[in-house]
């Protein structure tokens, strides 16, 4: 092998490595608490995180 195709081989491998570790790593995502897709931009609400914390107006 070149020097050229290790290296990417060696990247996809550590990319791979590196998704695989997130995957098992990461809590779950629990699908009843995210907001719906259809609002996205509909002015509705956001629940949690900074966007839904008051902006003291």
């Amino acid at each position: 092998m070149t020097q050229k195709s290790t290296l990417r081989t060696l990247f996809w491998l550590a990319l791979l490595a590196f998704l695989t570790w997130d995957y098992w790593a990461s809590p779950k995502v629990d699908l009843r608490f995210e907001a719906p897709l259809i609002a996205a931009g509909s002015g509705q609400a956001a629940q949690g995180g900074h966007c839904s914390m008051p902006t003291g107006k």
